[in-house]
């Protein structure tokens, strides 16, 4: 393909399943992809200089004030970002680190990383403790971050950072709209605003990197003690930019497509679904304001945004959609041609609110940090509900048992195990460290011979991808492996229940036995002991069957809208201890924690406790435990 063939004019055909496999007929090399994330934007701004890229809104209730920059205005601003960056000492090998919620600055900000440096994203909301954690880990000593007019906590914890860790740059954002009212410092670290700083700078910037040099560094998306660091080459990025660019729904009319964009740019969905991956097609991506989807106003003009910017596609997570299912379509939204979910499980009920309230199709996708982002979609013209798809081209599939000593053998066609990916989005591997080469990096096991273990298990039926929960989530109960989904699923047929969760209670006898976490539909009435009953008349098979199931307000989830089932295990953790220490004295409170990872117990205890007597019986569970005395 030569490189005007990679423009909106000579896309190959990407609306159907057997198109995977058409489009692997031309090798990925002979593509002529751009080498880097730089060039990407260069190659956009050649070919549609005065297309709108961006309209960025200050934030949801001001969104018909969305600031609008073209792809040449927004080459312009990148390269200057990028050469203020290299003359304050950012090197093809420099990590700079970036906390800012979304605003206009933000997006050539992080191009601007990637072109001079390495871009490192943190989500603001991580605790100190561990932004410090990931700020060493990487070797960051340039930060961009808010400017307390654009966000006052954010700046407040970076100045924290800046006076705590070996930063010796720091760079300021400022709201999309608003004068500034502050001039902030840090004593003995350089702070200014970058873009005062990239106003002296000249157009046009020469491109240090190739192809497999480092791009970014992604914390993945837990929880639980410290993130692990992901590194992506500019190939890794360019090559899934470039596969989820290629699905040619969205601009089928062969018009300028509109993409909407509401997730943090910490997130590598936004950046390569809503911001690389349009670039490559010359479309235009509608950013909302700070908050995203986190932002009330947002959802009570959803519908008038989409048709006052004709947005012809958007990506979120199932609790976005089950929102706006409930949300008056107080507009013409014939534009929306689909919107895709991924992140997390997408509940039946979710699915069919949405479309029955929209008329648009809902489309799962699948991909993980580790993978760059996206390994699998599903098709407006084939969709097979239940599926995340059906594989990226130039991505490969395995389904492995994984046996005790780590060994793999492949499945048969339809049978559930671990879920395996190679090609060219394989991540590079974790951050550990830093030495006087750069980044020091591991795989950590994650990958073997150029497949990654994704740690989900999944089936695979006529190419497309079923998942089956987490590896991890696999609930074992005296031996016999339960498989969460297979109670979740059932759960969600009864028409109260809006989603679902079932993980393992730890248990004397059996190690461990599933009990279940449900919400329930608005307007729907429904018992924990109704539901129960229902569970006991279903075709479950009996060691599946929840020993108990509890109503909740909401399932909880990561900062990226991913299901965090950890602290449901560290809530049933905290209820079986309770029933098993019910009859002992002295216990004053049972706390279930999430510590590095893993689920714990914590059990304070008053003057007429009996220690022995306490320990024997925690010690019956496989749990860890600690004992405080009050």
């Amino acid at each position: 393909m030569t490189r005007a063939t990679t423009g909106a004019t000579g896309w190959p055909s990407f609306t159907a399943p057997g198109d995977v496999e058409r489009i692997e007929a031309i090798p990925l090399a002979d593509r002529d992809l751009p080498a880097t994330t730089y060039q990407i934007l260069k190659r956009a701004a050649e070919q549609w200089p005065d297309r709108v890229a961006i309209s960025v809104m200050p934030d949801a209730s001001r969104w018909a004030e969305a600031v609008s920059v073209t792809y040449g205005e927004l080459l312009a601003m990148t390269e200057k970002v990028a050469n203020a960056l290299v003359r304050r000492g950012v090197t093809p090998t420099t990590p700079v680190g970036i906390i800012a919620p979304n605003c206009l600055q933000l997006i050539p900000a992080m191009l601007g990383a990637q072109a001079a440096g390495i871009a490192v994203p943190l989500n603001g909301g991580l605790s100190g403790e561990h932004l410090t954690t990931l700020i060493e880990r990487s070797g960051v000593t340039h930060l961009i971050t808010a400017s307390p007019d654009l966000d006052e906590p954010v700046w407040a914890k970076a100045a924290e950072l800046a006076a705590g860790t070996r930063l010796e740059n720091v760079y300021l954002l400022e709201p999309t709209q608003g004068n500034r009212t502050t001039d902030p410092i840090v004593e003995g670290v350089a702070t200014e605003f970058l873009f005062d700083a990239a106003g002296t700078e000249s157009d046009g910037f020469e491109d240090p990197h190739t192809c497999d040099d480092i791009a970014a560094v992604f914390h993945t998306g837990g929880t639980t003690g410290v993130p692990k660091l992901a590194a992506h080459t500019h190939a890794n990025q360019v090559a899934d930019a470039w596969l989820i660019a290629a699905d040619s729904t969205a601009d089928a009319t062969g018009e300028q497509a509109t993409i909407f964009a509401a997730l943090p740019l910490f997130h590598v969905n936004a950046l390569h679904v809503t911001m690389l991956a349009p670039m490559f097609k010359g479309q235009r991506a509608v950013w909302a304001g700070p908050l995203g989807f986190r932002d009330p106003f947002l959802y009570a003009e959803i519908w008038r945004i989409i048709e006052h910017f004709s947005v012809a596609t958007m990506s979120a997570v199932p609790t976005v959609y089950a929102v706006m299912a409930g949300c008056p379509v107080d507009a013409a939204i014939s534009s929306l041609k689909f919107a895709v979910v991924g992140a997390s499980a997408l509940p039946n009920a979710v699915r069919r609110s949405f479309e029955e309230h929209t008329g648009v199709p809902l489309l799962e996708g699948y991909g993980l940090t580790e993978g760059t982002c996206a390994s699998a979609r599903s098709f407006v013209t084939e969709q097979r509900h239940g599926s995340v798809g059906k594989r990226l081209p130039y991505q490969s599939v395995r389904v492995v048992d994984v046996a005790t000593d780590g060994t793999w053998t492949d499945v048969s066609p339809g049978k559930i195990g671990t879920l395996l990916i190679s090609g060219p989005t394989v991540f590079a591997g974790y951050v550990t460290g830093r030495d006087v080469n750069g980044l020091v990096l591991d795989y950590l096991g994650k990958v073997r011979d150029g497949w990654l273990d994704t740690g989900d298990l999944a089936r695979v039926e006529d190419g497309f991808i079923y998942l089956a929960g987490r590896a991890k989530d696999l609930i074992i109960r005296g031996g016999h492996n339960i498989d969460p989904s297979a109670i979740e699923d059932t759960l969600l047929m009864h028409p109260a229940v809006a989603d679902a969760a079932a993980v393992g209670r730890p248990d004397p006898r059996a190690g461990e036995v599933p009990v279940a976490y449900v919400t329930l539909t608005p307007g729907v009435g429904c018992t924990e002991a109704e539901l129960e009953a229902f569970i006991a008349s279903s075709d479950l098979e009996p060691a599946a069957k929840p020993k108990a199931i509890t109503v909740i307000d909401a399932l909880p989830v990561t900062d990226v809208g991913k299901p965090y089932k950890l602290a449901l295990r560290a809530d049933a953790a905290r209820r079986a201890i309770e029933e098993a220490l019910a009859d002992l004295e002295g216990i004053a409170e049972i706390e279930g924690v999430v510590s590095d990872g893993s689920v714990r117990v914590i059990v304070r205890t008053g003057a007429t406790a009996d220690p022995v007597a306490l320990r024997k019986r925690l010690d019956e569970y496989a749990i860890a435990s600690d004992v405080i005395e009050s």
